[in-house]
């Protein structure tokens, strides 16, 4: 598996994963938030290539020197092959190379489901957290 930083020739297969991958509101405010990101800081717009197919994406993004794990998709046939962890694990060294000490999971009601996996992820420095404000890349 291949990890990289997103390419403008991405977009049409990130769109169509997240179509697939997330519910129909969560993929319109997670393309927002995508688009915000990728304004910003496209390092930390990271797919995850299988076979040279797209397996998965994750957004990240630094608000107020925190890192941030926004969004993670991965496809609904690849699931439980690594590809969550994999990305995760490339997200924070973006976070270590910048100097992030501290990274959380914004929890919305769009990722809750998630909270087994990234309880899981025990040697991953991740805390989850419930924004007391909109992220930055989310609040435009």
């Amino acid at each position: 598996m291949q990890i990289r930083t997103f390419q403008l020739s991405d977009y049409r297969s990130v769109s169509e994963l997240l179509k697939v991958a997330l519910s129909e509101e969560c993929c319109e405010e997670t393309m927002s938030a995508l688009s915000r990101q990728l304004s910003w800081d496209s390092e930390l717009v990271l797919v995850a290539l299988k076979d040279e197919e797209l397996a998965g994406m994750m957004i990240g993004t630094i608000d107020h020197s925190k890192g941030y794990v926004y969004r993670i998709a991965v496809h609904p046939d690849l699931r439980r092959q690594g590809v969550g962890r994999t990305l995760v694990t490339a997200m924070n060294a973006r976070f270590r190379q910048r100097n992030v000490q501290k990274v959380f999971v914004a929890v919305d009601k769009h990722n809750e489901m998630l909270l087994p996996f990234y309880q899981s992820l025990s040697e991953e420095t991740l805390d989850l957290v419930t924004p007391q404000r909109p992220l930055s890349i989310v609040a435009g």
